[in-house]
């Protein structure tokens, strides 16, 4: 199916759309600040991607997208750095809206900033000589850090936000990564990751989406303060 790829963009994006213009939601009013984090994280979560792709760390299955690419990557691979952020982006607000009380207390939510820091360093450490490993637990600790010096209201009602995300998650990643499909959409080179699957997705995913996300949400705040 050569645009299965192209379906689970759209098909992840759809609803968070539509539900944009709820009138209690409102969330295109945070679209000019959207653009502007999608296309800053894109330029490192994509540069991260190319050179990934170049040297066969991962790399497309081409019996799942249309056959277009742009520097090495399906333009669907483009595209998932619009639809997914756009997605968990609306998530995270949509459910501060429902449930404005959505938020860790300040001394747990610090605790397990610390837990979370103590755990990629020790997958950096172990794992260093890999490259998946290595570059994602490396900027993981760095926005992680970041993000708790400058905002640590955002890290206390992201980490209950994220943990909704996670559904999603293993849906649409388990697809991209083969389940319930004869082969993946993206597949990884084990000798460049850590080795462990969760189902059909590698471990280091969902810290990757962890810090793709909370880089989204770190600049969205920052423009919207901007802005108001």
């Amino acid at each position: 199916m050569k645009s299965l790829y192209l379906f689970l963009n759209l098909g992840s994006v759809l609803i968070p759309f539509i539900a944009s213009f709820h009138p209690r939601l409102k969330f295109y009013k945070k679209w000019p600040s959207l653009c502007l984090s999608v296309i800053l994280t894109s330029l490192v979560f994509i540069s991260w991607d190319v050179y990934f792709t170049e040297i066969n760390v991962w790399g497309f299955n081409p019996n799942y997208y249309l056959g277009y690419s742009v520097f090495g990557l399906p333009i669907e691979e483009w595209l998932f750095f619009v639809c997914i952020p756009y997605a968990c982006v609306f998530m995270h607000y949509a459910l501060l809206e429902i449930y404005p009380k959505i938020c860790f207390n300040k001394k747990w939510g610090k605790w397990l900033t610390v837990i979370l820091i103590f755990i990629f360093s020790g997958c950096l450490l172990l794992h260093y000589n890999k490259w998946y490993p290595f570059v994602n637990y490396s900027l993981a600790i760095g926005v992680l850090l970041f993000v708790q010096f400058k905002n640590k209201t955002l890290l206390d009602t992201y980490y209950k936000t994220f943990i909704v995300m996670l559904v999603p998650f293993f849906i649409i990643n388990g697809i991209l990564t083969g389940t319930g499909i004869t082969n993946e959409v993206v597949w990884y080179n084990n000798l460049e990751n850590m080795g462990i699957r969760l189902l059909t997705i590698p471990v280091e995913d969902v810290t990757y989406a962890f810090t793709l996300i909370l880089s989204n949400l770190f600049l969205v705040d920052i423009f919207q303060r901007y802005k108001n």
